[in-house]
This record gives C-alpha cells, structure tokens and sequence, in this order.
C-alpha cells in the first residue's frame, strides 16, 4: 500500500512539473512571437504596429549614451525613418526568456544580426496585459570584444569632452 501511495504521489508531483513547464514553454512561445512580430514591424517600417507592442509608460534604451527615450519621445526620433518606408532590420539568432513566476512579467536578452549596425545584443521586460505582451524597457546594445575596450573607453572619452551631452 506504501508503494502505491507512494507512486501516486510521485506521479501527481511529475504531472505538476510537466503542466509547469509546458505552461512556460507556451509563455515564452507567445513572448518569443510578439518580439519578432516587433521586429518584423521595424523591417516593414510599419510605424503603427511597431508602436503597438509597446506598453504606454515604455522605455526605449539606444546605443548612444544620450538614447533614453520613453515610448512617444521614441516614436518622435524614429517617425520620420517610418514615414521614409524604411526604419530598420534586427534578426535575433538566439533569445533567452524568462517567466516570473506570477506569469505577468517576462525578461529576454537576443543576440541580433542587423545589416546596419552589426551584431547587437537587446534585452527587454514585457509586462502581460489584457492586450497581450507588451514590451516596458528594451535595451540596444552593440557588444565591445573585450581585447579592444580599451581602444573603445578612450575614443568614448575624448569623444565625450569634444561634444556636450544631449540630455
């Protein structure tokens, strides 16, 4: 009888995980789908539906120091690159998402291949809404091999002195 008490409680626990990871596996499918939907939205220059995907207290991180934008200063920058019917081309290559456990919180960080920039790296927080996934800060980064930072920390720091910030 031990054993059989045993077995079921051992099988409940194994359903348990598997209901949970498949409950995260959808989640991040879902998540997965709307920031290359995102992305796709850029390359379209779909200016309307790339906003979208955005919660409306959302920020937007660029490469330059000075690119902190909420998402309607975002969209101010990046209009006219829109209303030209070309903004721009991230691909990720790989993505790495995580699920806070509430299931109303995701973080992501993506390896992106884009013809202008080259390889960059994005990372993001997506808030869930009754609309869907909405993306609340992304972060565009373009990686620096470290054997040359130092070569870059320079250059950054005279380019510094040389022009006033922005904001």
């Amino acid at each position: 009888m031990k054993r059989v008490v045993l077995a079921m409680v051992l099988a409940t626990w194994a359903a348990a995980a598997i209901a949970q990871a498949t409950v995260s596996t959808s989640l991040s499918t879902a998540i997965g789908e709307t920031i290359d939907a995102w992305h796709a939205a850029a390359a379209a220059a779909d200016e309307e539906r790339y906003f979208s995907y955005f919660a409306p207290d959302a920020v937007f991180l660029g490469t330059d120091a000075t690119e902190r934008w909420t998402r309607d200063e975002f969209r101010a920058f990046a209009h006219p690159y829109f209303a030209k019917g070309k903004a721009w081309s991230f691909k990720s290559v790989k993505r790495w998402i995580t699920v806070a456990p509430d299931r109303r919180v995701a973080w992501f960080d993506e390896a992106l291949a884009t013809p202008n920039l080259g390889p960059c790296r994005g990372s993001g927080v997506l808030v869930a809404t009754k609309a869907g996934w909405k993306i609340a800060q992304y972060n565009l980064s373009i990686p620096i091999p470290n054997d040359l930072v130092d070569d870059f920390k320079k250059r950054i720091e005279d380019h510094g002195r040389q022009e006033p910030t922005k904001k």
